[in-house]
């Protein structure tokens, strides 16, 4: 079955949705999503959009606490721009429905996260991401420019590769037409053909152990750009977010890093504040410094979490602030206005991905990327709290501005290309085997690529991974796809590429933490780790 459009956007995050809607204007649009569009990162995301509205706060220094977090390795312009778009952005989504938490006498409510030196989050109490989706879904769903086709699945993109006529040797550049996808309710493979085509996959969580990100959370986005031959950097500065809720039936929820901003005190199994040991923010620190700080306390007591207090706090104004986590804990037993709330770090947002210019471009003519896919240069090797939104928010707006000129430049046709070789039987009695490979993929990362590192642990977890990888690409080459079996792919790649990454840098850096290089480096270092397929730098 093939599908034609003018837009083709593959996943339905902020970034997705917002660009939808303005190239809305311009043409038709098709949006693809694993799941229902409400299940992405965007949805989970607690905190809010950091932007510059109170009078004692500035552009300068937004721009001064992202340079600070990012340790050295922010691009400047990248920062300076979703800074000062900051407040218009907010406008935009406020004229588009989504209510903000506002003071009694009206005006915004503005939070304040670790590493901010101003209380800036805008956010809808501690459900932003939510409230942000919700108004945006419903203002895709009201507008009969855009398809929206659920429960499909990103295979790869359609390049010249699966042009029969070109051989691989022969591309002198790649080109990006659209991407065949799994329609999974049906089983039925799709081509969907676009003149533009947006990424925006959001992160990797999934390849880690331990995560705040949905379990489709499996890094699709940067695997496919670098089979298709795209460039992907800084894949090793993934942020472990300090303070996920520790209990059997509470994976992946996020206690918001507001709650230490709202005055919440990192403390041991004894009551013990520790966090001034470590950084002069005690529990406000960046992400980075507070989750290592975390994980030398439960390795040195033994101790299998740590504790965020927010007991001496005014209960009332807790369960209004954080009425979302409240529940949610309340829900398993911990009432957090009279206990504390058991944390541990779980790998949360990735800072690099796929490398684009200041207009979402990737190295792929006719394929943008925004979003946590896509490594802008803004969050250098350590996110800033809450400005992932804003990024995501500034380049899905840039994007368009340059695809919509892409639209009324490109081909007017597409090339003869092939629809997808359904040959292959899936054996069941294999697949059992393989499905092992995902959890087995997850504890490798988790022990040997997780907050601190070592070459030993590296080169160990790339050994492993890599035979994981020849075992998952054969299987993939002789049974017909599934949901399943694409994110394993894509996750074994994923890992793969994180792995390489580390090893590339030879120093610590943000959120890259290594023995062997226990300082940071800037006299070699102070650059960014980017590479593509066929590039054969270690």
């Amino acid at each position: 079955m093939e599908i034609r459009t003018d837009f083709l956007v593959i996943g339905s995050g902020i970034a997705g949705l917002s660009f939808a809607l303005n190239a809305a204007k311009e043409g038709s649009v098709a949006i693809i999503t694993k799941k229902a569009h409400s299940e992405c990162n965007t949805n989970y995301a607690q905190g809010g959009i950091a932007t510059v509205i109170s009078p004692d706060d500035s552009f300068d220094l937004h721009i001064q606490d992202t340079l600070t977090a990012g340790a050295g390795l922010c691009h400047l312009d990248s920062v300076e721009l979703i800074v000062r778009e900051g407040p218009r952005m907010v406008k935009n989504l406020m004229r588009l429905g989504v209510e903000f938490t506002k003071k009694p006498e009206g005006a915004l409510s503005l939070g304040r996260e670790g590493g901010h030196s101003k209380n800036r989050i805008v956010h809808a109490a501690d459900l932003t991401g939510h409230e942000i989706e919700h108004v945006l879904g419903e203002n895709v769903q009201a507008n009969d420019r855009i398809a929206v086709y659920e429960n499909h699945i990103a295979i790869d993109l359609i390049t010249e590769h699966h042009l029969l006529r070109i051989q691989e040797e022969q591309r002198e550049h790649v080109t990006c037409w659209g991407a065949y996808a799994l329609d999974t309710d049906t089983g039925q493979v799709k081509k969907f053909l676009a003149k533009v085509v947006l990424l925006c996959t959001g992160g990797a969580g999934q390849v880690y152990l331990h995560t705040t990100n949905p379990k489709i959370a499996t890094g699709d986005g940067i695997a496919m750009v670098y089979r298709a031959g795209g460039t992907v950097g800084n894949l090793e500065f993934m942020q472990f977010h300090p303070t996920s809720l520790y209990h059997p039936d509470g994976q992946s929820f996020l206690i918001s890093e507001a709650v230490r901003g709202y005055g919440g005190v990192l403390i041991t199994r004894k009551g013990e504040p520790f966090m001034e040991r470590y950084h002069e923010m005690a529990s406000l620190a960046p992400r980075d410094i507070v989750a290592r700080a975390i994980d030398h306390e439960m390795k040195r007591s033994g101790d299998p979490c740590v504790y965020l207090d927010v007991t001496k706090k005014n209960p009332e104004e807790t369960r209004e602030r954080f009425p979302n986590i409240f529940q949610k804990c309340l829900s398993l037993g911990i009432d957090l206005t009279q206990e504390p709330i058991p944390v541990v770090p779980a790998a949360h947002y990735m800072c690099g991905g796929v490398q684009t210019d200041m207009w979402g471009r990737t190295a792929i003519q006719g394929l943008y990327a925004c979003g946590e896919v896509a490594f802008t240069g803004v969050h250098g090797a350590n996110r800033l709290a809450s400005n992932s939104l804003l990024e995501a928010l500034v380049f899905s707006e840039r994007a368009y501005q340059d695809a919509k000129k892409t639209l009324r430049e490109n081909r007017s046709s597409f090339p003869d290309i092939p629809e997808w070789n359904e040959e292959g039987t899936f054996n069941t009695a294999e697949w059992v085997i393989m499905s092992h490979d995902r959890e087995e993929i997850q504890r490798l990362m988790w022990d040997y690529v997780g907050i601190v590192r070592s070459n030993f642990r590296l080169r160990r977890a790339q050994r492993r991974i890599r035979l994981l990888s020849e075992e998952v690409e054969a299987f993939y080459r002789r049974a017909k796809v599934t949901n399943d079996l694409i994110e394993l792919r894509n996750l074994v790649a994923v890992a793969e590429l994180i792995i390489r990454s580390a090893l590339m840098r030879k120093e610590s850096r943000g959120l890259h933490y290594t023995t062997d290089y226990p300082e940071r480096d800037d006299r070699r270092w102070k650059r960014d780790t980017t590479f593509c397929k066929g590039d054969r730098r270690k």
